[in-house]
């Protein structure tokens, strides 16, 4: 259930400014590309550093980053990753809370981010302040927030999660007879409500690019490609949800594409994602679900604003100044960093990560 349905419109408002503030990658030739990422691997050797990408960067963020030793991953194999890497530097190119949270896992590494000022739209939707006011009204309950939060958020937490481990976590509390406070996605809370059965009470959060895919235009693309298999997102509308063949995190949508037999694919999430899917399955075909009508003029259209704010220009001067580094007040790391490795301990040992 939900105390409200909808976002306090100031926080909204920061949002819809926040986009618009939201600077793209420049646009590159071809020589420059090049130059540019030759002097990027010299400076990672040089910096003993590793580059850990998301999924939904940009192609040449993404490739690099598999090709100089780092990883392309979720919020939380990111994370992980970084922490069991030996390199000295991590270099997050994501959006901020993946940073805060590489940091919060590795507090003696340094943590960079080419655009240290790349937010996420579920992050700003969840203040601290606003959401330990939430939490004081449902004493009796067990705080779960979703990763794309602040360490701030993170610290008035239980526990923290991921569209991989959600399921799994939810139906573990609730087998200890344990009421659930979630924050911030309420599409992913519903989800998980109807999927698990737990019934939770839920803070009313989206994210821009999720909560733009539309029902109707989509089940107009199904009719025209019959034969497409759609994979869906569940950060995404309940009616969006409900037409899905396959519904779960980033890796369960790749994992979808390579393999199962179907050779076209309707993803229902942002289409960084399309780099990895191709990668893996060259002979697949993907077509992006529809974030516009003739009625709605889309925002992210399918990519989020501040992913689309890493480049190899910020990523190379990144590496250059040793800046901008991400830090975490140690008092908030201390808090922040408790549901993050109760989350990894029960991941590991119901065989959801290494």
């Amino acid at each position: 259930m939900s105390e409200t349905t909808q976002l306090a419109p100031e926080l909204q408002a920061r949002i819809d400014r926040l986009v618009a503030q939201a600077t793209p990658a420049p646009m590159l030739s071809r020589a420059e590309k090049a130059a540019l990422e030759e002097e990027i691997r010299t400076l990672l050797k040089a910096r003993n550093a590793v580059l850990v990408a998301h999924y939904y960067v940009d192609d040449a963020l993404q490739r690099l980053a598999e090709e100089t030793g780092g990883i392309v991953a979720d919020s939380l194999e990111m994370a992980s990753f970084g922490a069991r890497s030996e390199a000295e530097v991590l270099v997050v190119c994501g959006v901020r809370f993946m940073g805060e949270t590489a940091k919060l896992l590795s507090p003696e590494k340094t943590v960079l981010m080419p655009a240290l000022e790349a937010t996420c739209s579920l992050d700003v939707s969840c203040p601290p302040e606003a959401f330990a006011e939430f939490i004081a009204r449902h004493p009796d309950h067990t705080v779960v927030v979703y990763a794309n939060t602040s360490a701030e958020v993170k610290a008035l937490a239980d526990w923290t999660v991921t569209s991989g481990n959600a399921l799994h976590i939810a139906r573990h509390l609730a087998e200890r007879g344990e009421k659930i406070l979630w924050a911030p996605d309420r599409h992913l809370g519903r989800w998980i409500e109807r999927e698990t059965g737990v019934e939770m009470t839920l803070w009313p959060g989206h994210c821009i690019v999720h909560d733009e895919f539309m029902a109707f235009e989509l089940e107009k693309l199904r009719q025209r490609y019959p034969d497409a298999k759609v994979l869906v997102h569940p950060e995404s509308p309940e009616n969006v949800v409900e037409m899905a063949d396959v519904v779960g995190s980033t890796k369960v949508l790749i994992n979808a594409v390579q393999t199962l037999p179907d050779r076209r694919f309707i993803v229902a999430t942002d289409y960084g994602i399309f780099y990895k899917m191709q990668q893996l399955a060259p002979e697949k075909e993907l077509i992006a679900a529809p974030t516009g009508s003739r009625e709605r003029q889309c925002q992210s259209c399918a990519h989020c604003p501040w992913m689309a704010m890493n480049s190899l220009v910020n990523l190379r001067d990144a590496l250059r100044n040793m800046a901008p580094e991400v830090h975490v007040d140690p008092a908030v790391r201390e808090r922040a960093v408790r549901p993050i490795q109760r989350m990894l301990a029960f991941s590991r040992e119901a065989g959801l990560i290494r």
